[in-house]
């Protein structure tokens, strides 16, 4: 999961240290460090802005050492999905129950569905719908995408992929 921390330090020796060493301790993977040494806030602090990627059970100990060192947590915001990609159902999806086929992608705990669009022309003709997924990696959006193959093949539905565009050398 990507984390971007906006953090406060007091203006003494060794606090942007003290500040990256339970990153560093967690096994994060520090992306960038902007120290604003130069700015104040209203409480005399130097404002420093951290962008890191952690695996989720360790940010509430990262915040914990923060806390506990009297560093000043002013925002977190975590962003757990980097991928994105949507895919195209074609089938009786209803009637093979759409809530089933969200749940178990959800379930997955490194992918969701994010939107869901649905198209039901009659009662007994196939519908369509466009499914957007969020993943944690490349890799885990093809394993969402295979899981969504082996549901599909089950409920006699049709998965249309996104064209990959191909480079030109």
């Amino acid at each position: 999961m990507r984390v971007s921390m906006d953090i406060e330090l007091k203006d003494i020796p060794g606090q942007l240290l003290q500040a990256l060493r339970p990153v560093s301790e967690l096994k994060g993977n520090l992306i960038s460090v902007v120290h604003h040494h130069e700015k104040r806030t209203p409480r005399g602090t130097i404002p420093v802005q951290l962008v890191f990627e952690i695996k989720p059970d360790k940010l509430n100990d990262i915040v914990s050492s923060l806390e506990e060192s009297g560093i000043g947590i002013v925002r977190i915001d975590e962003k757990r999905f980097f991928e994105h990609g949507a895919v195209l159902l074609i089938g009786h999806i209803v009637h093979t129950d759409i809530q089933d086929t969200i749940d178990t992608i959800d379930k997955t705990g490194y992918a969701e569905v994010v939107d869901l669009n649905l198209s039901m022309p009659k009662i007994n003709m196939a519908s369509s719908a466009s499914l957007k997924i969020d993943a944690v990696s490349k890799e885990h959006m093809e394993s969402a995408i295979a899981l969504l193959k082996e549901i599909a093949k089950k409920k006699d539905l049709l998965v249309i992929e996104p064209i990959k565009s191909i480079g030109v050398a």
